[in-house]
């Protein structure tokens, strides 16, 4: 679509950061990454009996997943990305601010 918008084709051997720098639109994946960091910080600080956070830590009571390849779970990518220790991290908001700016400038 941004090649289309700037009238460039593949065979003009243009980089898509190149692209992206000219055209000012922000990645798709690196915005959901962040907005998805946003909310796992902000469940990780609710206090008490919540839904959200139960769900999240909720564990299946048979402890088994089916055989085959394991369904990606919500949780797995963001131990994927920050550690098993995310729940702890993300009580404090400001280290957990300055660490999605680490996270997605790589």
């Amino acid at each position: 679509m941004e090649r289309k918008m700037l009238g460039l084709k593949l065979t003009d051997k243009i980089s898509c950061k190149e692209i992206r720098n000219k055209t000012q639109v922000s990645d798709i994946a690196q915005y959901i990454a962040k907005q998805k960091r946003k909310w796992v910080g902000h469940v990780a600080r609710l206090q008490g009996n919540r839904w959200t956070l139960r769900v999240t830590e909720w564990q299946p009571r048979n402890g088994k997943r089916s055989r085959g390849r394991l369904a990606r779970r919500w949780r797995d990518d963001i131990v994927r990305t920050t550690g098993n220790t995310w729940t702890r991290e993300a009580k404090d908001k400001e280290e957990w601010r300055r660490g999605a700016e680490g996270l997605i400038l790589q």
